[in-house]
């Protein structure tokens, strides 16, 4: 292993960087290299800052990382991570050499994606955190990029990055530490519904994906919005519908199948209910005060 790895006065890594194309840059988060090393005895980082996140994992070893002024033991399995413009400084145990793992990455949702898996700029250290699995899936990672030909796309490395953090995020190490309650229950009910009116959703299934019992979740609603659920997905459609009907010169069938319904008839229907007058007079009015 040693001999793969570049060798200087404090340690043997083995490190590869990225250029992000403008696809990348376009998203949330992206990465911008990914290594390993073997520390040596004398092995001391900082202080200093980088401009980047850092997610290291101890694979190895024993030592000490400083941030925010905070001390953190490190120990086989840890996660740590190197917050930007944020001074830290670590050091190996000079009988427990460090064996490290580590991938920096940039980007506006990069945060979002360390607090998925428990880290924050509070809390920068998790223990037992690293699985076989993960350090296996970096090691792919690595080996994957590595090839000159074919393995280092810009849809390459973000496949392989976001997968990583979804390994990290189901596994029981880490599964216990996402921030879920940051998003409370009723509030991921209603953007569920919010995104997936039209797709033949039911309050079952919206409380099932809140995580909650359909009857309390259609209480709780009920009483911070002003009306149930099936009502909320009935107004969304609607509101949709009529937009459609101004908007866009689909047929009025269409605009039925666009928003949910199976057949104008259903959709003529309950959009005469809520809205006072059938689809085809209403787009008629609307378009008339223009």
């Amino acid at each position: 292993m040693i001999e793969s790895m570049k060798e200087d006065h404090h340690e043997f890594l083995d490190i590869i960087f990225f250029t992000p194309s403008d696809f990348e840059k376009a998203g949330g988060a992206w990465p911008i290299r990914i290594g390993r090393n073997i520390a040596k005895s004398n092995y001391h980082i900082g202080p200093r800052t980088t401009p980047f996140h850092y997610l290291i994992f101890v694979l190895e070893g024993e030592g000490t990382f400083i941030q925010n002024g905070h001390r953190y033991s490190l120990r086989a399995r840890d996660a740590f991570c190197l917050y930007p413009q944020v001074t830290h400084e670590y050091w190996s145990d000079p009988k427990e050499s460090l064996h490290k793992i580590f991938i920096a990455f940039d980007g506006k949702h990069a945060a979002e994606l360390l607090a998925r898996i428990g880290l924050t700029p509070d809390a920068p250290h998790r223990s037992g955190v690293l699985t076989p699995e993960t350090a296996s899936g970096m090691r792919a990672f690595m080996e994957e990029v590595r090839k000159p030909q074919g393995g280092a796309s810009d849809l390459g490395r973000l496949t392989r990055f976001l997968g990583l953090f979804d390994r990290i995020a189901k596994s029981p190490a880490t599964r216990v530490l996402q921030p879920d309650s940051a998003t409370p229950w009723l509030q991921k009910g209603k953007e569920y519904m919010d995104i997936h009116f039209a797709g033949g959703i039911t309050v079952e299934g919206v409380s099932s994906h809140a995580g909650v019992d359909r009857t309390h979740f259609t209480k709780q609603f009920r009483k911070a919005y002003g009306l149930s659920p099936v009502q909320y997905i009935q107004r969304l459609k609607m509101n949709q519908a009529k937009r459609l009907l101004v908007q866009t010169p689909l047929t009025l069938t269409e605009v039925a199948h666009s928003v949910g319904y199976p057949d104008l008839f259903s959709f003529s229907k309950a959009f005469k209910k809520q809205v006072g007058l059938p689809p085809n007079r209403y787009r008629t009015a609307e378009n008339n005060k223009s």
